[in-house]
């Protein structure tokens, strides 16, 4: 009997799919029945080797060792998940095993765990590709009966390679440089920088900003109140509320019009997110953890989609869909149904939009957690929102003159609320004023007084701003002045500036940007909470509450990382450009080996001309004194309580103060030791103990290092 072998990437889904296809009989890491075989990936279970796996050497952080660039690329697999891969393989070369489906995520990085699993259990065997964009059993049933040939992908699956060796390139070779040019860990990203600089640039321009004064005259006209234009003097604007004091305002024209605003289109994940955290609070990762809850639990379809509109064959079940999300929501369902509007297959690309599933009806809301509860709520207002009438009212602009000078005053009057009743805010933007209002009419002017304001700056980055910013991060980019108090002037060697291609084109302001950038953002809906959760625990990023609000602020060593950065690291606009032509490495419009030619060359430049700028030390002041460089890594030893430790954390280099092997000497291991130790490798220690003897004695103590343990040994100079 021949078998077919599905993978997915998590444990639950492949409980889903099995249970669909009849494989019940439960094995050891996968399930059995129907001629099926159905296993699961774990996640990542196989990642991109760290450094040191191409050169023992590299395990040391040094200047002369970059760029690191791999001819060949290798894998590890975590030891936690070794029994799993051992278990894929195992299946995956069995002889009656005739074909395999990859059940991964639809998408890029579900692609790359598949693969990369694939090819190092050697796996020749043809590949059939399930893409599904609900996990409901009639859409697993209806993906299976329509598997795609798995060489449709591989454009998506060079795509991810791509990604993924490039933001090894970038992370392994730019975070080492900075680290050992300014003397601490500066981790520095592909995609994490870029969203950094977006937000130093934004507390730049809050700083700069400088408030300027402006007055307004407002006229009472009994029940109407008139408003004059800004003016920038406030003696021009009380000699023109005089001019106005007891006289009359005549109307010069009376507008009224009738307008219609279109329902906002279904929610993609990034739009969702912006939703939930402006009106929810919620982080963009707690968003997206919720919705990945709700897709496994076959209440909501896959979250990770940069579309808003279902394909065309979906349009026959919109009705049905809307009147789940009503009852999901506790209101009623719109009397007509717009499906046509929010179905186009044109603009959907690899998932359609986020919408309830036909089952959630059947779910128990109140057993849902509340996160859960509250986005299956938003998904569900947001399909009947698409799917309603516009939102038509009548505006009408009344225009007067007094004193010489024009005023105006509008009001408006909602004819139909449409999409609006499902609206989770109150439309407050209806004004007052008398219905009865004619041109000609003259209308008493009973208080004439200036009103005072002030320009304000922009405001601080919230998720929902920020997330805004990174999907058109290519068109709205400028690349940041030096905060005020710093100094030097950037990363580059005098003259030097770097882009994709390791050249010196600057896409950096607007006018300069590629044609299409607006289209080009950081990073994708996928990546862009985990971006801003790596920000956060880096500390470069802190998130502060004021009156309801999160703003996403830099530390002072996220500005100062920004400040010297070269451009081809901070720029959003080129990090943009990368994820575009990552888009063209997936349509087969270019070459994955050309996309990887031009991140290579812009860190063979970076390395070759980036130098600390001057006054760095003030910029990244050492968290604690060092004692001297770590034999391991090349990176600062410090002083703790409990002992002396490498300043960066995956090294584990540590040398215990209540070590044995001093303990039994009876000699408190000294700060001027560990130093000397570090520097040349040994110590001159006198009045160590020896029980054997009784007595003290003077010696060379000399430090080893076998990569996992640090351990002493004496010498006896003549």
């Amino acid at each position: 009997m021949l078998y077919r072998f599905v993978i997915t990437e998590k444990p639950s889904v492949a409980q889903a799919v099995a249970s669909v296809l009849g494989a019940n009989q439960r094995r050891a890491g996968y399930l059995e029945g129907s001629g099926w075989l159905v296993s699961w990936c774990l996640g990542h279970l196989a990642e991109l080797a760290d450094a040191a796996a191409y050169d023992p050497d590299y395990a040391k952080w040094r200047l002369e060792d970059l760029p690191i660039l791999p001819e060949s690329w290798r894998f590890t697999i975590a030891k936690d998940k070794r029994n799993q891969f051992d278990t894929l393989r195992t299946l995956l070369r069995r002889e009656d095993v005739a074909e395999v489906v990859n059940a991964c995520d639809a998408g890029r990085e579900g692609e790359l765990i598949f693969r990369t699993v694939y090819a190092l259990a050697g796996c020749s065997k043809p590949i059939s590709r399930l893409w599904i964009s609900s996990m409901e059993d009639t859409a697993i049933r209806e993906g299976f009966a329509h598997l795609r040939p798995g060489r449709d992908y591989d454009g998506l699956h060079q795509a991810a390679l791509c990604r993924a060796k490039a933001d090894w390139l970038v992370g392994i070779n730019a975070t080492r440089l900075f680290s050992l040019l300014y003397g601490r860990t500066l981790n520095i990203g592909r995609v994490v920088s870029p969203t950094l600089a977006l937000i130093v640039q934004r507390e730049a321009e809050i700083a700069a900003f400088q408030p300027e004064p402006f007055y307004t005259v407002e006229l009472d006209c009994g029940g109407l109140t008139l408003s004059g234009e800004r003016m920038a003097n406030k003696k021009e604007a009380q000699d023109a509320a005089a001019r106005c004091q007891g006289n009359a305002a005549v109307v010069q024209s009376v507008e009224r019009r009738e307008k219609a605003e279109k329902p906002p289109a279904l929610y993609d994940l990034t739009t969702l997110q912006r939703e939930a955290n402006r009106t929810l609070g919620y982080t963009a990762q707690q968003t997206l953890d919720y919705l990945q809850a709700l897709y496994e639990k076959k209440l909501c379809t896959y979250p990770r989609t940069d579309s808003r509109f279902l394909t065309d064959d979906m349009e026959a079940g919109v009705p049905a869909l809307a009147a789940v999300a009503a009852a999901l929501c506790g209101v009623d369902a719109p009397e007509t149904v717009l499906a046509g509007p929010v179905c186009n297959s044109a603009r959907v690309s690899d998932h359609h939009a986020i919408v309830p599933t036909a089952s959630a009806n059947t779910v128990d809301l109140e057993a849902l957690p509340i996160g859960e509860r509250e986005i299956l709520r938003l998904v569900s207002l947001g399909l009947l929102r698409a799917v309603s009438s516009p939102h038509r009212y009548a505006e009408t602009c009344i225009t007067a003159m007094c004193g010489g000078d024009p005023y105006t005053a509008k009001r408006k009057e909602v004819l139909s609320p449409g999409w609006k009743v499902y609206a989770r805010t109150e439309d407050t933007e209806a004004g007052t004023g008398p219905d009865d209002v004619a041109e000609g009419q003259s209308l008493p002017v009973f208080a004439a007084q200036v009103k005072a304001g002030r320009t304000t700056p922009p405001k601080h980055y919230t998720e929902d701003t920020l997330l805004s910013a990174m999907e058109t991060a290519g068109a709205d980019y400028r690349v940041p002045t030096k905060p005020e108090g710093f100094v030097g002037e950037g990363g580059t060697a005098e003259g030097a500036s770097f882009s994709p291609k390791g050249g010196n084109e600057r896409y950096g302001a607007c006018d300069d940007a590629p044609e299409d950038a607006g289209r080009r953002g950081i990073g994708t809906p996928a990546t862009r909470a985990a971006t801003l959760e790596k920000l956060v625990s880096a500390g470069f990023v802190q998130r502060k509450k004021a009156k309801k609000v999160v703003s996403l602020l830099p530390t002072p060593l996220g500005t100062a990382l920004i400040t010297v950065l070269p451009e081809a690291l901070q720029s959003p606009a080129l990090t943009a450009e990368w994820e575009h032509r990552l888009k063209e490495v997936e349509r087969g419009t270019l070459a994955p080996e050309d996309f990887m030619a031009e991140i290579s060359a812009m860190l063979r430049e970076l390395v070759g001309t980036v130098r600390p700028v001057e006054g760095g030390d003030v910029l990244f002041p050492p968290e604690r004194e060092a004692v001297g460089r770590c034999p391991r890594c090349g990176r600062a030893v410090t002083e703790r309580k409990q002992g002396f430790f490498c300043e960066e954390r995956t090294c584990g280099f540590a040398i215990w103060k209540n070590n044995r092997w001093w303990e039994n000497r009876r000699k408190t291991l000294t700060r001027a030791i560990v130093a000397a130790l570090l520097k040349d490798g040994r110590a001159p220690v006198a009045g160590l103990w020896s029980e054997k003897a009784g007595r003290a004695y003077n010696a060379t103590v000399e430090l080893s290092d076998d990569g996992t343990r640090a351990s002493f040994h004496l010498v006896f100079d003549p």
